[in-house]
């Protein structure tokens, strides 16, 4: 019998961490071999303020403080146990929460982390970066963004891909959480220095052409990226769009109506996980759906 797998899934009691732990536990629900497990994080640093504050009480309230987290955890995972009929385990830690989160998915080696995409404080997000958003650069384990509250599993995908490894590690991941879900493979193709060569005078007939070969090339790299999948060919279809694929993953995850946005993740070093401007990054805050981003390979 293969080893369960482990869920996780991240609240701070705010509404979208809600919708985050009633999509973990619908996919729970799904998979009888998925272990679900609620986890809190308790600031370190509001507990050191505490400290300082008042220093006389510091104790007892920061028992009260983590007594209260406990049972406002365990009540959770009761209330989402009663509703989809699963036993769900709960862990309450403390730290910063995106490190202590990436920490804990990896020492339990989880299968997936769920979190909502916006937390608690949103202002101070709106400044640093959601929580979700610090976590994706240094997890290397596949990442489920809730934005929207579940109404059913999801059905349909839609994967942008650039034929790389980790697109394909995207779209498998995907399939073996959700399969019974379509999934669009979607391909924005360019052509290189397009702007550069209107500059230089080309004309449209010799840039359409040059677009014409970009499709065809790209058509021909995404049959051998089907070759390389997990999925049943039934189970995709193609889609190719030109034009830069920040705004083409946006408007055509609402033109087909996507409740998912499969994203492979890319970043092999510290300085390129802390650059924001990726397509990834852009996908995971502008996407009106759950976005769900694969850990890196290797």
């Amino acid at each position: 019998m293969p080893p369960a797998r482990t869920l996780l899934a991240a609240t701070d009691f705010s509404a979208p961490a809600r919708h985050a732990t009633e999509r973990a536990a619908l996919i729970a629900q799904m998979h009888a071999d998925v272990q679900l497990t609620l986890v809190h994080v308790v600031s370190d640093s509001a507990l050191g303020r505490l400290r300082q504050l008042l220093p006389a009480e510091a104790g007892g309230l920061t028992g009260e403080l983590l007594a209260q987290a406990e049972r406002a955890l365990a009540e959770l995972a009761t209330h989402l146990g009663s509703r989809f009929g699963d036993r769900i385990a709960t862990a309450l830690v403390q730290g910063s929460a995106p490190s202590t989160l990436t920490e804990l998915a990896e020492a339990r080696q989880a299968d997936l982390l769920v979190m909502g995409t916006r937390g608690a404080h949103f202002m101070r997000e709106m400044l640093l970066g959601s929580t979700t958003e610090r976590v994706l650069r240094t997890l290397r384990r596949p990442l489920l963004a809730v934005r929207q509250r579940p109404q059913a599993p999801y059905r349909r995908m839609l994967a942008p891909v650039d034929f790389s490894a980790h697109a394909a590690v995207a779209v498998n991941t995907a399939h073996a959480w959700f399969p019974d879900a379509d999934i669009v493979l979607m391909n924005a193709f360019e052509v290189e220095l397009e702007s550069t060569l209107r500059l230089a005078g080309m004309g449209d007939d010799t840039i359409n052409a040059y677009r014409i070969q970009a499709r065809d090339a790209a058509i021909a790299e995404m049959d051998a990226f089907v070759a390389r999948l997990d999925v049943p060919p039934a189970r995709l279809t193609r889609h190719f769009v030109h034009g830069a694929a920040t705004l083409r993953i946006i408007e055509y995850a609402q033109t087909i109506d996507a409740d998912l946005i499969v994203m492979g993740k890319h970043g092999q070093s510290v300085m390129e996980e802390l650059l924001l401007g990726s397509v990834t990054q852009y996908v995971l805050t502008y996407a009106s759906c759950d976005v769900l981003v694969a850990g890196r390979t290797g």
